[in-house]
């Protein structure tokens, strides 16, 4: 008979959950950087294309242990299909929005995305929420638009690429909750499969020769996207939710500090309230979720780029 972990056995599961967490944290926004560097000598299509491939060398094994079977034996098809959708617009929008916008201003757009799920639940989830939450949703839309700086051009293309993925990223999300019971492996393999058709598609006419370090950059990219999600997957499962959800803060300190020293970019004063603003918001909701009910994992782990 399996003993249950003793007091201070459990305190370190925590602990390493939160250790997991933040490192699959660091390797998002390490990811989206690299994904920066690379779409600005690259078109999306190709970066895309290549990226998926890499995936397969984390996803390969892990779908060779559950079996090839088990990628079509899933539930509810036509949400499937919704959620590879909204998942694929999500990573594609990423990286158009950060071949024109600091990586700073588009994890700031992203970084709204619990904010929409908690609204978009009250819709498609039938999830009661409350007047406070409603405001701090209304709290974080504000937070947004001031970090689209407001003017005539605050909806330019990189801009509304970032609002559109940024939806996309919380529908995709919405959705994981509905498909609980599809295994990681199988959630993730058909995103990557729909992005690698996807890229192949849009890299026609526009593929360019590389070298071995950008061949290997865009490889790389797979690989630290996938040690990401499955990072922060495990991370999930060793501590609750609710203390995990405000460490996904943290990808836009890391997203300031990796624009700043690779690409030179300062945030401006309308990043920095808009993007403040957006955290309290998503605080104070994840605050309020978790002295109503649980908050579900689902609207805690970013689905990676």
């Amino acid at each position: 008979m399996q003993s249950k972990p003793t007091t201070t056995g459990l305190k370190n599961l925590v602990l390493m959950g939160v250790v997991l967490m933040l490192l699959g944290d660091f390797l998002f926004a390490l990811n989206d950087a690299m994904g920066k560097w690379l779409v600005t000598n690259f078109s999306v299509g190709q970066v895309l294309l290549v990226r998926s491939l890499g995936c397969f060398i984390i996803l390969g094994p892990l779908i060779a242990r559950q079996g090839p079977a088990q990628l079509f034996n899933v539930e509810r098809k036509g949400l499937q299909f919704l959620r590879v959708l909204f998942a694929t617009l999500d990573v594609g929008l990423f990286y158009a929005a950060v071949a024109y916008l600091p990586l700073a201003d588009v994890m700031t757009f992203y970084m709204a995305g619990p904010i929409y799920v908690a609204a978009l639940s009250h819709f498609f989830l039938n999830e009661r929420i409350g007047w406070r939450r409603w405001l701090a949703v209304f709290a974080g839309f504000c937070g947004v638009v001031i970090a689209l700086r407001p003017s005539a051009a605050m909806l330019s293309l990189p801009s509304l690429f970032g609002i559109v993925g940024s939806l996309s990223f919380s529908m995709a999300l919405i959705l994981n909750r509905y498909l609980r019971n599809t295994s990681d492996t199988t959630l993730v393999t058909w995103q990557m499969i729909a992005a690698l058709v996807v890229g192949a598609v849009l890299s026609i006419g526009d593929w360019q020769p590389t070298t071995s370090i950008e061949l290997g950059g865009m490889l790389a990219l797979g690989v630290v996207a996938s040690c990401a999600h499955l990072l922060i997957t495990r991370s999930l499962k060793l501590a609750p939710a609710s203390l995990l959800a405000p460490l996904q803060y943290s990808l836009l300190i890391w997203a300031i500090a990796l624009g700043y020293m690779f690409f030179g970019d300062v945030p401006d004063l309308y990043v920095i309230v808009g993007g403040t603003i957006i955290v309290i918001a998503g605080l104070f909701i994840f605050h309020r979720k978790n002295l109503l009910e649980t908050v579900p994992p689902e609207a805690v782990a970013p689905d990676g780029h």
